[in-house]
């Protein structure tokens, strides 16, 4: 008996290890967002190519920037603004793996950093991240991990410094990517400027500084398009 999947649903609560004051873990991930959405899709059978983005307000303004990008392909976004990855951990199974797709893009973490959702250390977001892999895995979906994007301030938390924990943060994903047989999407190689934020004005504004513009998304595109298109060749 193949004893994995089983301990990935036993400790993926425990993964989630902030305190949630008195919101219930429903209301705290909302997990209800994409219900009527999902309801829509043809659950039942595994679809062909379908690609499921998880993420925060980047994955989100995706779409609503470039729909184009999503439409006409099996690409399903499932991103939710500003939520941080204990969040995408508690509705990864209704937003990710009851769609049966072929292939996760998760992208994930900076929100963490920003404190959103309390105070986490580096490595709980890396464990966050890799539980939502693993899940996956465990399910027969191919993953996708993709790096932080570049950010050198948060307009909402200023003062943070992210860019050093974005650095340590994308080198371990990388590492673990490439010890099990996962993908790394870098994005951040291709839109990092020499301070380690996002480039202004090519991919962001100067009042942003964390979300990516048309330009941004053109890059994040070509991009997720190799990473598809290999992990399908799986």
């Amino acid at each position: 008996m193949n004893l994995k999947p089983l301990l990935i649903a036993l400790l993926f609560p425990l993964a989630c290890s902030q305190k949630i004051n008195s919101q219930d873990w429903n209301t705290f991930a909302n997990t209800s967002r994409y219900d009527k959405a999902n309801l829509e899709l043809k659950l039942h059978t595994k679809a062909h190519n379908r690609v499921v983005f998880m993420g925060n307000s980047i994955t989100e303004g995706w779409i609503q920037m470039r729909p184009e990008f999503f439409n006409n392909r099996d690409y399903i976004n499932r991103g939710i603004g500003g939520q941080t990855t204990p969040q995408m951990l508690l509705r990864f199974r209704e937003d990710v793996i009851n769609l049966n797709p072929s292939v996760v893009v998760i992208l994930a973490g900076t929100n963490d950093i920003a404190g959103n959702s309390g105070y986490i250390s580096l490595d709980s977001i890396i464990d966050n991240i890799k539980s939502m892999a693993e899940i996956a895995n465990a399910n027969d979906i191919q993953v996708i991990i993709s790096s932080i994007l570049p950010a050198i301030d948060y307009p909402w938390k200023p003062g943070l410094d992210p860019a050093p924990k974005i650095i340590k943060i994308n080198k371990a994903l990388k590492a673990y990517s490439k010890n099990n047989n996962f993908i790394y999407l870098d994005y951040y190689t291709a839109m990092v400027d020499d301070k380690g934020g996002l480039k202004v004005p090519e991919y962001t504004s100067a009042n942003d500084l964390v979300h990516p513009n048309k330009n941004g998304y053109l890059v994040m595109e070509k991009l997720a398009e190799i990473a598809i298109n290999k992990a399908l060749r799986k």
